[in-house]
């Protein structure tokens, strides 16, 4: 594989790591939508330049539907859903900046030390892509942890699953039928966390999960 080729393929994961330390970052919801809007712009165009150096025309469909439906038709679903509900735009979180991303950057370490030595006899683009994958999925489970709003936790969870798009991808010979999946997954429960979130706004008036976690008796 040329250089060239490697270096940008690296550099598009790089930025969706980025990406993810910036969701970690950002304190209000409209802030966290647009961080993950520009995610999935990001992973949409590592999808398209896999497709381009594998030579396989499947991963175009993939970046087309990570650029419709998770930069596009999610991002504008969410600030709907924020606007119908008026839903106050600041997030609250369980750990301070700090805090987060020192975590945040262990979980990076993490991935590196696991990944690395089980990879041995795969390309080091693979490899690597694999890494970023895994420290890209850790930190969207990071994020949904940290965030007591159901909003910053389901773009969390929707960031978690771009991580595994970006290892989905990273592997060359993967079906499209796993990257279909994995979209029709996240489409499913995009739609039933829909639900959840008027549920909750209309029995408790809130998003923050601190009112479900008083109404059940688990704060004092």
């Amino acid at each position: 594989m040329p250089s060239i080729h490697y270096d940008i393929a690296h550099m598009l994961g790089a930025v969706v790591l980025l990406m993810s330390f910036a969701l970690l970052y950002q304190r209000r919801l409209s802030s966290i939508i647009q961080v993950f809007a520009a995610q999935s712009t990001v992973l949409a165009a590592a999808a398209a330049w896999q497709g381009y150096i594998q030579d396989a025309p499947h991963l175009y469909i993939t970046a087309l539907l990570a650029l419709s439906m998770k930069a596009i038709v999610i991002p504008v679903a969410l600030n709907r859903v924020i606007q119908k509900l008026r839903i106050e735009r600041t997030v609250d979180t369980a750990l301070g900046v700090g805090p987060t991303m020192i975590a945040g950057v262990s979980l990076v370490t993490l991935s590196i030390l696991l990944v690395l030595p089980v990879t041995p006899d795969v390309t080091a683009l693979t490899r690597e892509d694999l890494a970023l994958a895994l420290s890209v999925v850790l930190l969207g489970l990071l994020t949904m942890i940290t965030r007591r709003n159901a909003i910053g936790q389901v773009i969390g969870f929707m960031s978690l699953e771009n991580g595994l798009i970006l290892a989905a991808i990273g592997v060359e010979g993967m079906p499209l039928i796993v990257e279909m999946l994995v979209a029709f997954a996240v489409m499913v429960a995009f739609i039933i966390f829909g639900i959840f979130f008027f549920h909750i706004r209309e029995r408790f008036d809130t998003l923050d999960l601190r009112t479900l976690e008083d109404f059940r008796g688990e704060r004092r």
